[in-house]
């Protein structure tokens, strides 16, 4: 068969769903093959960077990768923005890209660049395809890599000649395998450390809401306690309502959230990413003793040294902890402190529920109303942003998964094409992507992509025509802010020409409302708001006066 068609079938083989993306003269061969495939679907979208996205948020919502694919040159740059956002988030997914012939790759041709050595760095693996017969091989490792705790992406570049050949060769069966499980004497070592704590508190990253994770958290909580602090992408490992949530930390600033480690005797972190947030901002005298629970080794870090590092799966260390804590019921853990925390954040979301101002609205009241508009397994994508530190501060889950941030390469554009996504895995749900007004434009004309699709997504744009989250950062840092102000596009106008239902709102009072509508809505919904973002300032400053009882 041509090695295109092998190259289809070996996705098949691995049960990718969706390829999203925008092809090319030198990805042809390729997309012929595709369009006979009857288990592929492919997802035309109106830039690559928006398509790897796409991929982003269905690998992050299924834990199975989706492709997005660009032709050479070009194309291929314009997807790497999204690919390093996939990787840095852990999103498994796979990056196609088109590529010259072969015959001339070693000179200077039109749209030739190294591709493979472009996207290494911001890959699991990037590797070019120089034989037909290697295809099968190719494909079964970028799948299992890309799946492979700590998932993220890989790139597979496909040359035109090379997918006109022909081939014998078949394509491979998928096998699973078992992860490894944490040695059993370093788990006995860390539940005596804990059960020798007196205010022992957990700091859950975004490796417990991935294979089952999430549920054996749960359960090791229901028997101790023990409270938990999440990372923006952790958020809805545990269940905002259990006594035992002490919701988000992140903001880079003493937070109420962060009195919960400060007390504590001893930090116990699960499937932590430094990238989420960094050790020295809750770790700053190095004093904090701590058990690392994860799939790899840490990063080495001066204020990251943990005593005890237990290594393996995730969900069978949690099981096993569980076990012996169900086992041992007498527990000395003071956790009074972090009931005092839930009281205090609780006290503060529920603020300005029956705010009624006019004219701009406040993100509380905002993120007040989107909470009680959405279900428990509803998804709401954040772009990035100001509103992404509101998001994270204000808006509290149910289950995991239930909100996109990303937190670890942080590009903006995120959140409409992620909303896409989202949609395709799970129409059942409602899907709102909340963005800025600047994130919202930088992908702006994959409006035309969810029209097309008709998909049932909501977004709301926060506006306030500026880089508002530089400008919150320079003012705290400087006492003044550069210009970094701009115009934008008649919203309502914009609405419809994409097919869109719009609505603007700038009275608090009615917000609800409209966002209840709009969620009932067949297809794509724009809700535009001017967002009062002098809350900003006025947080920093709060924040700032927090003092940490002992």
């Amino acid at each position: 068969m041509k090695a295109s068609d092998l190259f289809v079938k070996c996705l098949e083989e691995e049960k990718i769903e969706y390829i999203f993306g925008v092809p090319g003269e030198e990805n042809a061969d390729f997309m012929i093959s595709l369009e006979k495939s009857k288990k592929i679907k492919f997802i035309l979208t109106r830039h690559e960077q928006g398509a790897a996205f796409m991929a982003e948020a269905y690998g992050r919502l299924t834990g199975n990768p989706a492709a997005c694919l660009g032709t050479l040159g070009p194309g291929a740059t314009n997807l790497i923005t999204g690919v390093a956002d996939g990787n840095m988030d852990r999103a498994p997914m796979l990056v196609l890209t088109g590529q010259g012939s072969t015959d001339r790759l070693h000179k200077e041709s039109h749209q030739i660049m190294d591709v493979v050595g472009m996207f290494q760095p911001v890959t699991k693996w990037a590797t070019t395809i120089r034989h037909p017969h290697a295809i099968p091989e190719i494909i079964r490792k970028a799948v299992r890599l890309a799946r492979t705790e700590k998932p993220g992406a890989c790139h597979i570049e496909l040359p035109e000649d090379i997918a006109k050949m022909e081939t014998d060769a078949l394509p491979m069966l998928p096998h699973r395998y078992l992860r490894s499980v944490p040695d059993v004497k370093v788990l006995d070592q860390a539940f005596e450390k804990i059960k020798e704590s007196y205010r022992p508190v957990i700091l859950a990253g975004n490796g417990c809401i991935r294979e089952q994770a999430s549920a054996q958290l749960r359960e090791l909580c229901e028997r101790t306690h023990i409270g938990v602090i999440s990372t923006f992408m952790a958020k809805g490992c545990v269940d905002m309502d259990k006594d035992y949530c002490l919701f988000t930390i992140g903001l880079q600033a003493k937070d109420l959230i962060s009195q919960a480690i400060e007390q504590a005797d001893l930090v116990i972190t699960i499937g932590y990413d430094m990238v989420e947030y960094h050790p020295s901002l809750w770790n700053r005298k190095k004093d904090k003793p701590i058990i690392h629970i994860d799939f790899l080794p840490t990063e080495i870090d001066e204020h990251y040294h943990p005593e005890i590092e237990v290594l393996g799966d995730i969900t069978h260390a949690l099981s096993m902890l569980g076990d012996r804590f169900e086992a041992n019921s007498e527990l000395g853990f003071d956790l009074t402190p972090h009931q005092q925390v839930r009281e205090k954040i609780f006290t503060e979301l529920d603020a300005h529920m029956f705010d009624d101002t006019q004219g701009s609205l406040r993100p509380q009241k905002v993120l007040w109303d989107v909470r009680k508009a959405l279900g428990r397994n509803d998804i709401l994508l954040s772009d990035v942003g100001a509103h992404k530190m509101w998001i994270a501060r204000h808006y509290q889950c149910y289950e995991p998964n239930t909100c996109l941030i990303p937190n670890g390469f942080c590009s903006m554009g995120f959140a409409l094409p992620a909303a896409i996504g989202a949609h395709l895995v799970h129409p059942e749900r409602n899907i709102l992507a909340i963005c800025g007004d600047a994130g919202f434009l930088m992908n702006v004309q994959e409006m035309e992509t969810a029209s097309r699709l008709q998909a049932n997504i909501t977004v709301m744009i926060w506006e306030d025509q500026a880089y508002g989250l530089i400008a919150w950062k320079q003012q705290a840092h400087f006492g003044h802010h550069t210009n970094l102000s701009f115009t934008n596009p008649d919203w309502m106008q914009l609405a419809q020409s994409f097919g869109w239902k719009g609505h603007l709102v700038d009275q608090a009072p009615a917000l609800k409302g409209v966002l209840d509508k709009a969620l009932r809505e067949s297809g794509p919904s724009l809700i535009v708001l001017p967002i009062d973002y002098s809350e900003n300032m006025k947080l920093t400053k709060r924040l700032g006066k927090i003092a940490c009882p002992i």
